[in-house]
């Protein structure tokens, strides 16, 4: 009989949990086509780690969305704003816009390997499920851990949402550049 070797515990980190979720994605890769589906997520991968710059990481490609982690919830927030105001300055032609919708929960998420996983986790992904095209969508726990690093950051209450697989009922905040 074999029996169990014990696990080391994994470790958990404080910061901000960001997915990133490209809208209208799958058509897109319909209408244009694959080549310009992997142009377009290429450009996407370009414009998150220039948007991110040292402040973050990628954790990993979700197809056409990202799971980022920043030590700093003002970072997160900063970068997800700048993140959009870069998409929103490419010259999509008018049937086909693109554009990312993004969702950011503060906690203490479990590190395996270089990956996250948690309860933290799947809040920030079930934020990104209901944000909007081009919205920033951030939790209540997010704003809590803000100081007034981010005078230029309105932050609009959204209300309790209650979310599949969450027990709770989550405040959202849309946060909007000033």
């Amino acid at each position: 009989m074999k029996t169990a070797t014990p696990r080391a515990k994994a470790p958990a980190v404080e910061g901000a949990v960001v997915f990133t979720d490209l809208t209208g994605f799958s058509e897109f890769t319909a209408i244009r086509g694959d080549e310009a589906a992997l142009e377009m997520l290429s450009l996407q991968e370009e414009l998150i780690r220039d948007a991110i710059g040292s402040k973050g990481r990628v954790v990993k490609n979700l197809g056409d969305g990202f799971l980022l982690w920043f030590d700093n919830v003002g970072d997160a927030v900063v970068s997800a704003l700048c993140l959009q105001e870069k998409i929103d300055e490419l010259p999509f032609e008018d049937d086909m816009p693109m554009w990312v919708r993004i969702g950011i929960n503060y906690g203490r998420p479990l590190l395996r390997g270089d990956d996250l996983i948690g309860h933290d986790v799947n809040v920030a992904a079930r934020i990104v499920d209901l944000a909007q095209s081009g919205e920033v969508l951030v939790s209540q726990a997010c704003t809590e851990k803000l100081t007034s690093e981010l005078d230029d950051v309105y932050f609009d209450e959204v209300g309790p949402v209650v979310m599949k697989g969450i027990p709770d009922a989550v405040t959202l905040y849309r946060a909007v550049r000033l």
